[in-house]
């Protein structure tokens, strides 16, 4: 009986603790995504206050055959390429410098790690500031791209991945530097003591040890890529995100929530993004963890 009652207050101790956190996520996570489900079926109104329209699936087919869509589509997955794959090899790089027993490392792994933690605003502004076409770093290196960067359909977007870059480096060194530690000494000892150069170690041990870390940074780094669009708002903003090809699919999630109101269309893009979002993590779960080698 005794045993019983320790195991009621225990488990009444462990839902109490994690209420909150449950709270925020039903309010903030749950709610809203299922909420997308009713929202999608139905045309907004033209005018605040008046009823809405059942649309059915017709609203959500149409938008699946606009070029609106299908240009924030190629945006958002030339996004995830431009910053995802280089963004996991530079934080492989720098974590391995940075794993160097040298005089000052501590020092240089600080840096890295703090452009995870900068908030979009702040790398928008100093990225910004380094493209501006008057005084920015550009014209004083003597280069003057005609358009602007920023205003060009060629050079756009490859800015904006700069800047995700930039941000996602940080995460990925914290995330390697992390793995390199855990890593046991005496397996790469025993490699180096048969004969194997550092680069061997590097590539035959190393690198298959870290095989958790990569893959879980490719899959977070992909997930946070497809619902990037701070710096486009910031840094181009609605009225010229189509025009030069940044305009993702969650920043046209936005400019239909809050620039051009209409939930409907909104709700829509958001179950779209999702699916894909989704599929494209099944793709990484079902062929890239077949080449993870979990340590025992």
């Amino acid at each position: 009986m005794s045993r019983h009652l320790d195991r009621t207050k225990e488990a009444g101790l462990a839902y109490l603790l994690i209420a909150p956190a449950l709270v925020l996520a039903v309010v903030f996570i749950i709610y809203p995504f299922m909420r997308n489900f009713s929202l999608f079926l139905y045309h907004a109104p033209p005018y605040p206050g008046l009823p809405s329209h059942f649309a059915g699936l017709s609203q959500f087919t149409t938008m699946l055959t606009s070029s609106t869509f299908l240009q924030g589509l190629g945006a958002t997955l030339l996004y995830t390429v431009i910053v995802v794959p280089t963004g996991v090899l530079l934080g492989l790089i720098l974590a391995v410098v940075a794993h160097q027993k040298l005089k000052g490392m501590a020092i240089y792994r600080t840096i890295f790690a703090t452009t995870a933690v900068s908030s979009v605003a702040v790398a928008a502004v100093i990225f910004g500031t380094f493209m501006n076409p008057v005084l920015g770093l550009l014209p004083w290196l003597g280069i003057n791209p005609n358009p602007p960067i920023l205003q060009s359909p060629t050079w756009a977007m490859l800015a904006m991945g700069v800047i995700g870059l930039w941000q996602f480096m940080g995460l990925s060194f914290i995330l390697f530097s992390a793995g390199l530690q855990s890593l046991p000494e005496e397996v790469l000892e025993a490699a180096r003591i048969d004969g194997a150069s550092e680069v061997g170690v590097f590539w035959r041990v190393t690198v298959p040890l870290l095989s958790p870390t990569i893959f879980y940074a490719i899959t977070v780094g992909t997930i946070g890529a497809m619902y990037t669009f701070g710096q486009m708002d910031l840094l181009v903003g609605p009225y010229s995100a189509q025009y030069v090809h940044v305009n993702t699919l969650a920043y046209q999630i936005y400019q239909y929530v809050v620039t051009e109101p209409n939930p409907g269309l909104a709700a829509c893009i958001s179950i779209a993004l999702f699916i894909i979002t989704a599929v494209i993590t099944f793709v990484n779960f079902r062929f890239l963890e077949r080449r993870v080698t979990y340590a025992n």
